[in-house]
């Protein structure tokens, strides 16, 4: 099977040929707020803050979401980059911050605020400002990349001056491996104990939770990139000289080849590397074994961990023809991508939701995993379907604990099949086309009005030729 990513059509580029996403800014204003002893900043419409506060509160977030409003004036003159500027001093309060991010979104980064004239630093304060427009950062999963990514590049310079802080909990004793993005908590301990019988130790997961993590990051021996899309924080690590390393512990040929392109970056002798392949392989095959999954399912998400979680499918016994992922191909997602491609797979880079409504059309499967709206289109059709950020990348994936993770969830998804074919049968096409909406009769059809509204709409071609 091939790879698949976006085709240039003679049309011009705009959001009909990017992924769909929520506002990618939510996912640098995630990790802001996620982190001890940082005050973030939005610079933006009044809207969009609302609607990311309110996205970042549902999701867990207890820190203050700070704002620095503005009109065109403000805009025009100059001023909001002034005011921007007077807000980042009154948050440079170095016994409550170690860092103050500030993000601007779509209008200011348009208009050109340029947040690289702040200070880099005020009172001992590190000041940091991004630019995360829906028209420049595709997905929020990459926007998490950029913060981390500007993080570790002041960390990293902060390192090469001197002396720095050490990790809350001491320096480790073994060498470490950096973990690249956000994981289900019980994962990196599943790692750790992977790790174990190598001789080396977890090292921070980036993004991290605190500043002087950075560090620990930075002073590591090998970095594992699980989600592949991370590529500034790469570009840090290997201006640090940090080997990387792609894919993930996930499945039994997962782990496998992870183990030894770990234990060979961290140049860690052949016998241990078979030795910890002994231990944690015959627990992960027997996980497997035990929870099967039999059935046809379309997989898509933005969340970047979508080809791992494919895997972990295909060695459950599922027959997984299509993945779609909004992330955008990278190096460090090769190794998955060749896997899944020698057992039939299509891969899908940056997939639209058109693209992944037409794979469920394509290929038929008894489930679709996806998105909210490729799983409204499933159910829509009497079709099982499961929403990927909630109820599967919200499950540990790693070693044994991931192995059967995903059977139960799974095959009780398909066995609904015959419940919405019930449903289905019962209320027939009520709530769609003409009968949608609430009638005081029976809705009937009205196809000569439609040709009639059809006609007085004006019809182009790609060209602008009116038809």
């Amino acid at each position: 099977m091939t790879t698949s990513e976006p085709a240039s059509s003679g049309c011009a580029s705009g959001p009909h040929d990017r992924p769909q996403s929520m506002c990618p800014a939510f996912g640098s204003l995630r990790v802001g707020l996620r982190m001890r002893r940082t005050a973030t900043v939005l610079s933006g419409s009044a809207c969009c803050v609302y609607g990311l506060s309110f996205t970042s509160h549902f999701y867990g977030a207890r820190r203050t979401v700070h704002y620095v409003p503005f009109d065109s004036e403000t805009l025009v003159t100059g001023k909001l980059f002034e005011d921007i500027r007077e807000a980042v001093h009154q948050l440079a309060d170095p016994e409550k911050n170690d860092v103050v991010v500030v993000i601007n979104l779509c209008v200011p980064s348009a208009s050109g605020v340029p947040l690289r004239l702040l200070p880099k630093e005020i009172n001992g304060v590190r000041i940091i400002g991004i630019d995360v427009p829906g028209f420049g950062v595709p997905t929020h999963a990459e926007a998490k990349d950029v913060l981390a990514g500007a993080m570790l590049g002041y960390a990293r310079h902060e390192a090469e001056q001197g002396p720095v802080a050490a990790p809350r909990e001491g320096r480790q004793d073994k060498p470490t491996v950096t973990l690249l993005g956000e994981m289900f908590p019980a994962d990196p301990m599943t790692i750790a104990a992977l790790l174990e019988p190598l001789g080396l130790a977890n090292g921070p997961v980036v993004p991290t939770r605190e500043w002087r993590e950075l560090y620990g990051a930075l002073d590591c021996a090998v970095t594992a990139a699980i989600h592949p899309f991370y590529t500034q924080c790469v570009r840090e690590l290997e201006l640090a000289g940090r080997p990387i390393v792609g894919s993930a512990p996930v499945g039994y040929d997962g782990t496998a080849h992870w183990l030894e392109a770990i234990g060979q970056a961290a140049n860690v002798p052949t016998k241990k590397i078979d030795e910890a392949k002994n231990r944690f392989l015959p627990a992960i095959k027997g996980a497997l074994s035990a929870v099967p999954i039999k059935g046809r399912i379309t997989l898509s998400g933005y969340e970047g961990s979508e080809l791992l979680v494919a895997r972990l499918l295909i060695e459950s016994g599922a027959d997984v023809p299509y993945v779609g992922t909004a992330c955008p191909k990278t190096p460090w997602s090769q190794v998955d991508r060749e896997w899944l491609e020698a057992k039939g797979v299509r891969v899908n880079y940056r997939a639209t939701l058109e693209e992944d409504i037409a794979a469920i059309d394509e290929y038929g499967p008894d489930l679709a995993i996806g998105t909210t709206p490729v799983v409204q289109e499933a159910k829509q059709r009497a079709l099982p379907g499961l929403y990927f950020t909630n109820l599967i990348s919200a499950r540990p994936l790693m070693g044994p604990a991931g192995a059967g993770s995903l059977g139960q969830v799974i095959n009780a998804a398909l066995a609904n099949k015959v419940r919405f074919d019930r449903m289905k049968g019962f209320f027939g096409d009520i709530g769609q086309g003409p009968s949608a909406g609430i009638w005081q009769e029976v809705p009937q059809d009205r196809p000569e009005f439609r040709k009639k509204q059809r006609r007085s709409i004006p019809i182009k071609s790609i060209t602008g030729e009116v038809l």
